[in-house]
């Protein structure tokens, strides 16, 4: 099912609670953002490998909304711009006992230092 604007998907279910590339590479994020196209979960581009962003660079999935508790936006890579969006499947973030930046074993101790600012 499709909303009315292009590139959301609302049937799109989040892949995890993770990051997909740092988890099965081992690293880590600082905060995660999910695809509303297919629901593809990747870091944001803070974190150090920004792999949302490489998810719409690779695939042209066009909207990405927040996975972090209590954030609702939506953000549109072709026009720049936040929106509010609609209601997508759930669940809308990772869990809250997941910390940030996560996941806690792969976090090194410099980890502010290896930020994108």
């Amino acid at each position: 099912m499709k909303s009315e604007r292009d590139g959301i998907n609302l049937a799109a279910k989040p892949t995890g609670t993770g990051c997909v590339e740092c988890s099965a590479a081992g690293g880590w994020w600082l905060h995660l953002r999910r695809c509303v196209e297919c629901g593809h979960i990747g870091c944001c581009d803070t974190s150090p490998n920004q792999h949302a962003s490489q998810h719409n660079a690779a695939t042209g999935h066009p909207i990405i909304t927040s996975f972090e508790p209590g954030e609702r936006w939506f953000y549109d890579y072709r026009t720049g711009e936040s929106f509010a969006g609609p209601k997508l499947q759930g669940p809308h973030s990772h869990p809250l006992d997941q910390p940030v930046p996560g996941p806690a074993e792969a976090v090194p101790s410099d980890w502010q230092a290896q930020l994108n600012e």
